[in-house]
Parts: structure tokens; C-alpha cells; sequence
């Protein structure tokens, strides 16, 4: 366990993926530093994260299920800060995940993006059948404002993360 939320300089080059979580928000109470899956944190009563390596998905449920979240580089010191949603305000799992980011060139303004580095298509039923909506380079913080208000059963990325 450990105190702080730094993590020393030698150590981060060590690890590959390292995370440390709080039991109470603002980084307080007790620290628990994980270099791998964790599959159920009830017992950590997580409220808080530093997330010092490598690319992490948070799970609302235990066992990797459910609502996901995705932690880069960086502090989470509440809830409100990695969601917005009112329905998922704790984390209950967490695994680290392999990201593979294409090299870092100049954001594309609106006039000049590129249609095709970023592509994902959501489809209503299992085995990519039933209504879709496809999505390109854009943020879609709402599946109704897009026409769409069916579920999503299977997905397709065609290009991008």
C-alpha cells in the first residue's frame, strides 16, 4: 500500500501499466496500487484515481461488465470527473487495455477532417444485423440526438480507436 500519489520516477519506468486507488474521493484514505486486472473492488471502495502508466478501462459492475470508462494519464479525484452520468458514481472493476494510437498530427478542423481515420458502426441487433447507425469522427454524446433510440447489440470499428 502506499501513502502518497506520486509514484517515484525509477518505478514508473519499471512498470508497464500501474494504477493507484483511493477509498475516499480527493485521493484520501487508503492507496492500493494495481499493475493488473482486479476483477471486483468493493472491498477497496474505490473513490478516487491516479493513473500513472499505460491506458485503463473502469467497470461500474464487477467482473469487467457494464458501464465502461477509460482512464489515461492523469488524476481522477471524484467520480464526476472520469463520468457525467448520474446512474454509475463508483467503479467496480478495472482491468489495464492496450491502446495503439497512430502517430500525433495537427487536429483536423471541421473543413479539413479526415472521414475516414475515425469509423464505428452501432448496430440494434446481435451479429451486426437490424437498424445501425455509423458514426465518423465525431463525438456522440447522445444516440437520440442522432436519430437513433434503439439499443445496441454489436459494433463494428472500422478505422481509429
Amino acid at each position: 500500500m502506499a501513502s502518497e500519489h506520486q509514484m517515484p520516477a525509477s518505478k514508473q519506468q519499471q512498470a508497464g501499466s500501474k494504477i493507484a486507488i483511493f477509498e475516499q474521493e480527493n485521493f484520501q484514505g487508503r492507496c492500493h496500487e494495481l499493475s493488473g486486472a482486479c476483477p471486483n473492488l468493493k472491498e477497496a471502495g474505490v473513490d478516487s484515481l491516479t493513473q500513472w502508466q499505460g491506458d485503463w478501462v473502469g467497470y461500474e459492475q464487477a467482473s469487467c461488465k457494464g458501464e465502461q470508462f477509460v482512464f489515461e494519464k492523469g488524476e481522477y479525484p471524484r467520480w464526476d470527473s472520469w463520468t457525467n452520468s448520474r446512474r454509475s458514481d463508483s467503479i467496480t472493476s478495472l482491468r489495464p487495455i492496450k491502446v495503439v494510437r497512430a502517430p500525433r498530427q495537427p487536429l483536423p478542423t471541421r473543413q479539413t477532417k479526415d472521414s475516414q481515420e475515425h469509423k464505428i458502426v452501432l448496430y440494434e441487433n446481435p451479429s451486426f444485423t437490424g437498424k445501425k447507425i455509423e458514426i465518423i469522427d465525431d463525438d456522440v454524446p447522445s444516440f437520440h440526438a442522432h436519430g437513433y433510440q434503439e439499443k445496441v447489440s454489436s459494433v463494428r470499428v472500422q478505422s481509429g480507436t
